[in-house]
C-alpha cells in the first residue's frame, strides 16, 4: 500500500488516531472531512494530515476534501484490520484478567479466542464469576496445539516480568506472528515475528516530562 519503502512510526501511529476520528465523525452521519477538521479532531495540524496520507497515495479531492466512509477503507486496508485477528492472551493476572472480562473494548476485528495460565484451575472460577460464564482458561502446555489449531496470529503477554521472555520463546514456537508485551520487562524474538513492548510507566514517563517542561 506504501508509495515509500520505510513509513514512520508516528505516521502509523496517526493513522489509527484518524480512523478512530473518521468512525466518530460517520457515527453523527457526516459524509466528507476536510484535513483542517481531522486536524482539529485528532490534535494535529493540517499539513501533517496531508503529509500522512500522501506516504500512502492521492486521497480526496483538493478544496473539497475527503468522503468519510471511502478514506476509512483505505486506512483500514493500509493498517491491515480490514480483517479479523485471532488472539491468544497469556497469563491471566490483573492485567490479563482484564482483557477477557472487558475485552469489549478491543475492536470489531480482534478477537480473542485463547487463554492460558500456569495455573488455570486457581483463576478460571474467578474469570467465570466475572463474566457471569463459564470461561476456558487453558494450561500452558496445550499452548503450541492450541495456537495451531485454533490459528491465533498475535499473542499478548501479561504475564509476571520474570516469566515474559520464556512466554515469548514459546509463543515463537508455535510459529506465532506478533506479539504484544505488557509485561514491565521487555521481550525479544527473532524476525520474522514483530513484538511490541509497551510500558504503561514510560507513557507516564513522557506525559510527566511535557508537564514538567
Amino acid at each position: 500500500m506504501a508509495k515509500y519503502p520505510k513509513i514512520p512510526g508516528a505516521t502509523v501511529r496517526r493513522l489509527s488516531n484518524y480512523l478512530k476520528c473518521l468512525e466518530d465523525l460517520e457515527t453523527k452521519n457526516e459524509k466528507v472531512a476536510s484535513s483542517a477538521l481531522l486536524a482539529t479532531i485528532c490534535n494535529v495540524n493540517a499539513a501533517q494530515v496531508r503529509k500522512d496520507f500522501a506516504y500512502f497515495g492521492e486521497f480526496g479531492i483538493r478544496g473539497m476534501g475527503y468522503n468519510i466512509k471511502e478514506l476509512e477503507y483505505h486506512i483500514k486496508e493500509i493498517l491491515g484490520v480490514n480483517r479479523e485477528w485471532r488472539i491468544a492472551v497469556i497469563g491471566i493476572g490483573n492485567m490479563g484478567s482484564a482483557l477477557l472480562v472487558y475485552k469489549d473494548f478491543l475492536k470489531q476485528n480482534y478477537r480473542i479466542v485463547a487463554a492460558f495460565d500456569i495455573d488455570p484451575v486457581k483463576v478460571i472460577g474467578q474469570i467465570s464469576e466475572k463474566m457471569g460464564k463459564p470461561v476456558e482458561i487453558l494450561p500452558m502446555e496445550r499452548l503450541k496445539e492450541v495456537i495451531e489449531t485454533r490459528d491465533v496470529e498475535i499473542g499478548i503477554i501479561t504475564a509476571p516480568p520474570q516469566e515474559a521472555q520464556k512466554v515469548a520463546d514459546l509463543l515463537v514456537g508455535a510459529n506465532i506472528k506478533g506479539i504484544l508485551n505488557f509485561s514491565p520487562a521487555p521481550v525479544r524474538a527473532m524476525d520474522p515475528v514483530k513484538v511490541r513492548n509497551v510500558f504503561f510507566t514510560s507513557a507516564l514517563d513522557n506525559l510527566v516530562y511535557y508537564l514538567t517542561n
